[in-house]
């Protein structure tokens, strides 16, 4: 990770101030610094302990085959693909497709039996994430600030339920991406920093609100005419960095199913209506009050900041105020709120809580003790979480494997695309929960569920699929949720013409074909 300079951002509005005799100087309080010597051997101390405290607080991330559904979903994915799928053709997601081809190309080199590499190579994620953090805190606010916000990044990214800090999922791998950026576009590589958007964004579509808080940096970091040329050669390389992978990836996937998928074809799941926003709701408030307890040792900081005087030390960091706004639209957008999208709240959260803290210097003890406190605690809860659904999934699994040869490809009806990867067995669809055909999301609960609200064409395709090859079991999995095949007509038909019940495993029904 780079070492960049304390003074190299006195190019900027936001520079840091010059030190003098260990501490750095200014009109605000500061952080003490400590001994030259360490100073010179910075990140060859910080970096190990950042890579101890990422293993350590991650340490259940291993303990479990999967986390939560999308944990099986790239890995049922990943199989399809390693087997000569294509993306958005032989399997489908809504989402961009840098994180499918990095489970594919980890099952490539380390077989598909296991997610430990996958769970290895999200701490080293989480510790790049860290370490770009410090770096811009260091910048800005000297060298204890860099710890203060690697350190702290690490103790509150664990500060959800353990499904969602814990596995290997989108958000974990789209952080450094947009941490990157934040950290490129600070030093003024708008190219690099483009790239980096880009690459937040192929991570997952709402890394791409990064480019927000990049843009306002690239708009303020000169005026004048004399700097007009150099603000136009940087937007000119912004841009190029962010259009040209975007482009690249849709002319390799095919422009109109990357569209597709990636944005146009999530009409009704992006929205919610009656009683999904009952759900939807508390489904949000939920998570932002487990959330806020995690980050209160760096979140009361900053609401004290904004409460005190002098709003032009309150929004000193506006670069940092509007990546947190981006965020927050990020987390709202589709209004399914589930835990794992509030970890792109936490870069934008930890600087500011950096900052603060570096204003009010008598709360530094008090919230760090807390945070770790608070860390300990979720640390906890990872190691001795309850394993219903994962007991469950085994369980279907062991019955698809009995009830099959090895090869032979499989329906499973219901939201756990892990018993495809736990059985060992080929999905049968390209459609790998019920979800795409029924538009059922536990973040809205049954509302807006039925075929009227699938995929557009999604049930044609899947008649075809099943008519083409009719899968060998057919596992209907839905155990009394709404999209059960009495509430869904085109499923409960398949099943009354072509298969047969043969039995019943921890309430998911086994249908074989008739003969």
């Amino acid at each position: 990770m780079p070492a960049a300079s304390e003074t190299a951002g006195a190019r900027r509005g936001n520079a840091p101030v010059p030190r003098q005799r260990g501490r750095l100087a200014g009109p605000l309080t500061s952080w003490p610094q400590g001994p030259a010597a360490w100073r010179g051997r910075y990140w060859t101390v910080l970096l190990p302990l950042f890579a101890a405290v990422a293993a350590l607080t991650h340490l259940p991330s291993f303990l479990r085959p999967v986390w939560n559904p999308d944990e099986g979903f790239l890995a049922t994915q990943a199989g399809v693909l390693a087997h000569g799928g294509t993306l958005y053709q032989n399997v489908v997601d809504r989402k961009p497709p840098l994180v499918p081809w990095l489970y594919e190309g980890l099952f490539g080199l380390f077989g598909a039996g296991s997610l430990w590499p996958v769970r290895t190579l999200a701490v080293v994620a989480h510790l790049a994430t860290a370490a770009l953090l410090a770096s811009v805190a260091r910048r800005r606010w000297g060298d204890r600030a860099g710890v203060v916000a690697g350190l702290g990044y690490l103790l509150v990214s664990i500060g959800l339920a353990p499904e969602d800090t814990q596995a290997a999922t989108f958000e974990v791998f789209m952080l450094p991406w947009t941490a990157a950026a934040f950290w490129c576009a600070d030093r003024r590589r708008w190219t690099l920093a483009g790239l980096a958007v880009a690459g937040a964004a192929l991570a997952k579509q709402t890394g791409g609100a990064v480019l927000l808080p990049v843009v306002w940096m690239l708009w303020r970091s000169g005026g004048g005419a004399s700097q007009g040329g150099t603000r136009r050669k940087g937007a000119l390389g912004l841009a190029a960095g962010f259009v040209l992978p975007l482009a690249a990836v849709a002319v390799a996937l095919g422009p109109g199913r990357f569209l597709f998928w990636t944005v146009t074809g999530s009409g009704s799941y992006a929205t919610v209506s009656g009683s999904a926003w009952l759900t939807a709701a508390a489904r949000g408030l939920g998570n932002a009050g487990i959330l806020l307890v995690a980050c209160a040792g760096l979140a009361v900081p900053v609401a004290l900041l904004l409460r005190g005087r002098g709003a032009g030390r309150r929004f000193a960091d506006a670069d940092l105020w509007i990546w947190l706004a981006a965020s927050l639209v990020a987390v709202v957008t589709g209004f399914q709120f589930y835990g794992h999208y509030y970890l792109q709240l936490l870069p934008p959260l930890v600087l500011l809580g950096t900052a603060a803290l570096r204003r009010r210097p008598r709360w530094r003890r008090p919230a760090f003790a807390w945070t770790a406190l608070a860390a300990c605690g979720f640390l906890v809860w990872g190691l001795t979480a309850p394993r219903t659904d994962l007991d469950h999934a085994h369980t279907v699994a062991a019955a698809v494997r009995r009830d099959t040869p090895p090869g032979a490809r499989v329906l499973v009806w219901g939201m756990h695309p892990e018993e495809y990867w736990l059985a060992g067995r080929a999905p049968a669809s390209r459609f790998l929960t019920a979800g795409f055909l029924t538009n059922f999301s536990g973040g809205r609960g049954g509302a807006q569920v039925g075929e009227r609200y699938a995929v557009p064409g999604a049930w044609d395709t899947f008649r075809r699929e099943m008519a083409d090859h009719p899968p060998a079991l057919i596992v209907d999995d839905s155990r009394g949720q709404p999209y059960g095949p009495s509430r869904i007509p085109g499923f409960r038909d398949l099943l009354r013409s072509h298969y047969r019940p043969v039995g019943t495993t921890d309430g998911a029904v086994l249908y074989a074909p008739r003969r």
